[in-house]
């Protein structure tokens, strides 16, 4: 029996269908998390075989320590995993500290942490990236500004998701970051790029060959809705079209990627633009070795009708998937809103028409609530023309 430790297996709350899969594969499942055990859902309870609870997540010693108990007690680790973007460098650390060979090791994280870092592998790929700048100076700042022209986009160079994620559109609002930003956080400044952020989704076997892969689109940028506290929109497409699939493959071999869940970003773009492209070709934006974040993998399973978690639970066991294709494929559609907008219809009128598509409606944990909004509507469609209308109901406001 291989044993796996899960990292933080309560969240996000899904996850316990991760250890679940895991178990009834025949492993043997061993949490570590800050949370109570009283307090665990009684799903992810009876998907561990034990839990050790620390008192704190972030005490590298402690994990340490509660790893070492669980290896002195069951005996050498196989696994060690979270599937969380939060804690990918940790992971790597323990692994590299127990001999835990199957992920990521401290001298991986580079090329999958840092933007700066990640540019050199999508080139090995073949696929062009954003020219770029690390902060330094303001003087070096500008001039970089003025060779590519604004506005330009800051962020950390080891970053999760788009918080600290600005638009930068002239030498005052570059004043304004120079003065606020934190002076401990390495930034990293790219040019802009007029594109549509679209996704290779994919379960990786020990070959680095998908068993599973799909894709998401956001038709609005994931900063402005953390900027601006604006509603969310993303959908899970019925199809991946062939370029997309064939820069995610790319991507998975130039980094190397084996025995993983990947959420994998990319530029397709709205318009020709020097150094990167024409219109519609694709351009890296950055790797995420670990799912999609929130509620995506349920929304992966809603869209293709089929189970990621069991997919990827046999890739860990079987290296394979034992889940044939359904053949069964729609768009699967997520609206986020916001609790102090003044929206047209309400919960009741949206149920009324939507109700036979509506997979799931309810609040977003207030953990994401920054990025997916408050109250959650997901739906499945048949057809892409079906969702601009959904999107357009739901988020429509009282005059």
């Amino acid at each position: 029996m291989q044993n796996f430790i899960f990292i933080s297996p309560n969240f996000p709350a899904g996850y316990w269908k991760f250890c679940a899969e895991l178990k009834r594969n025949g492993m043997n499942v061993l949490g570590i998390g800050d949370c109570p055990y009283n307090e665990l859902m009684p799903q992810l309870k009876e998907s561990l075989n034990e839990y050790y609870k620390v008192s704190n997540l972030e005490n590298y010693d402690e994990v340490f320590r509660a790893v070492a108990f669980l290896t002195y007690k069951h005996g050498k680790i196989d696994w060690l995993e979270s599937n969380n973007e939060y804690w990918l460098e940790r992971d790597a650390k323990l692994r590299t500290a127990f001999h835990i060979t199957t992920g990521f090791q401290e001298t991986d994280m580079e090329r999958i942490k840092f933007k700066s870092k990640m540019k050199k592998y999508y080139a090995l790929a073949g696929i062009p990236t954003a020219r770029y700048h690390l902060v330094d100076t303001r003087e070096g700042c500008q001039a970089f500004a003025r060779e590519v022209g604004y506005p330009v986009i800051v962020k950390p160079d080891n970053g999760v998701g788009a918080s600290h994620t600005y638009r930068l559109r002239s030498d005052a609002e570059l004043d304004y970051f120079f003065a606020t930003k934190d002076p401990k956080t390495q930034f990293i400044m790219e040019e802009f790029v007029d594109g549509t952020v679209e996704t290779f989704d994919g379960i990786i076997d020990s070959k680095g060959e998908p068993l599973f892969f799909t894709g998401n689109v956001t038709p609005q940028s994931l900063m402005d809705v953390i900027n601006s506290g604006s509603s969310c929109i993303f959908y899970i497409r019925k199809e991946l079209p062939e370029k997309l699939e064939k820069a995610g493959r790319a991507t998975v071999k130039a980094f190397g990627v084996k025995s993983r869940f990947v959420h994998l970003e990319f530029f397709v773009l709205n318009a020709d633009r020097e150094g990167l492209g024409k219109a519609g070709d694709v351009v890296g934006l950055e790797v995420n070795m670990r799912p999609s974040g929130g509620v995506s993998p349920d929304m992966m399973d809603y869209a293709h009708s089929t189970d990621v978690y069991k997919i990827w639970a046999d890739m860990v066991a079987f290296d394979r998937s034992t889940l044939p294709d359904s053949g069964v494929h729609q768009y699967c559609c997520y609206v986020g809103r916001r609790n102090n907008h003044p929206y047209t219809l309400d919960h009741n009128a949206i149920m009324a028409k939507y109700g036979k598509n509506m997979k799931r409606s309810e609040p977003v944990a207030k953990a994401l609530a920054d990025l997916m909004a408050d109250y959650m509507y997901i739906a499945d469609f048949d057809t892409y023309e079906q969702l601009p209308t959904f999107c357009q109901d739901l988020l429509s406001e009282k005059a």
